[in-house]
């Protein structure tokens, strides 16, 4: 099976147009079209129905999408080693990660990295718990950076830990205590970030056996807080995912306290490719050294 045919065939996939995967590739639309043709004899299978505005993957496609991709990601492993052993440092990697730590942790890492390894490529994509978990299982992701879950079946790395807070409208009869009662959360108008599941929050609510009113759900946790600012309700979320993000909100530790622990996960260290593992070192390496800070 010819490389090509397969980085063809991502490419598709990922743009969903064979003339945007020809702009990726540096090919012609017709050449990725050959090739993709040309997968699909040797397959003997239609990877993909092909529409007006792009093409879809077919069923077939869907299912022989994972097995492609771990061929090509072999692939890159290979020349990887063998550049290692030629004393070179090249490949690419992918990161994915909450977009908390993408904006306020990671920036570090990777320019770090990059100054010492600058023919490594690295690839930063953004989402909630769900899709990272996805993104790691599909191969799309060599990395992800989330929440501690305990019964994850990745390779799992701490990295530091993060309060958990209210956010509230600033007329919020509470918007001057001290401290917001998790219970109450019950009787707010509660807005769900991560498409009305936040797994973070939904497990500290199991934990108390607090059935919060939830009224809205949002993808992201900037847009709960516009909504909190409008006085369309109130959430809870990790404190970091609120920094650099200017609002007219009131924001309070919870009682009982709460945090999570955000840290890497990775499918297997042992088999990832040399430029993750790189990767993974130097992010252990960063964390060790925030964790060392907070307790001086």
């Amino acid at each position: 099976m010819e490389s090509a045919r397969c980085k063809a065939f991502l490419a598709a996939v990922e743009t969903g147009s064979f003339t945007r995967a020809a702009e990726k590739l540096n090919y012609t639309t017709s050449g990725v079209s050959q090739l993709v043709a040309a997968l699909e004899k040797e397959l003997g299978i239609t990877l993909f129905i092909r529409k007006k505005q792009g093409v879809a993957l077919s069923v077939d496609g869907e299912h022989i999408l994972p097995l492609i991709r771990s061929f090509v990601q072999q692939e890159e492993r290979i020349y990887q080693s063998a550049s290692e052993i030629r004393g070179l440092s090249v490949g690419e990697i992918t990161v994915a990660a909450y977009p908390s730590m993408s904006a306020h942790w990671l920036p570090l890492i990777i320019r770090q990295f990059q100054n010492d390894y600058p023919q490594i490529q690295v690839n930063l994509m953004e989402g909630i718990r769900q899709e990272i978990i996805t993104w790691l299982e599909d191969g799309v992701a060599d990395i992800g950076f989330l929440s501690m879950n305990e019964d994850s079946q990745f390779d799992w790395f701490p990295v530091y830990k993060d309060r958990m807070i209210a956010v509230l409208p600033k007329d919020h009869p509470l918007a001057h205590a001290d401290r917001y009662p998790i219970a109450l959360c019950e009787k707010e108008k509660f807005i769900m970030p991560a498409l009305g599941r936040d797994d973070d929050v939904v497990d500290m609510f199991a934990r108390y056996n607090v059935h919060p009113n939830i009224q809205f759900s949002t993808m992201e946790n900037y847009s709960a807080i516009s909504m909190i600012e409008k006085g369309l309700g109130m959430s809870i979320m990790n404190e970091r995912s609120t920094f650099n993000w200017v609002s007219d909100v009131v924001k309070l530790p919870l009682e009982p306290p709460e945090d999570i622990t955000l840290g890497m996960a990775v499918p297997s260290l042992e088999h990832a490719s040399s430029a993750a593992r790189k990767f993974v070192e130097y992010a252990r390496k960063e964390s060790k050294l925030r964790i060392n800070d907070e307790k001086g």
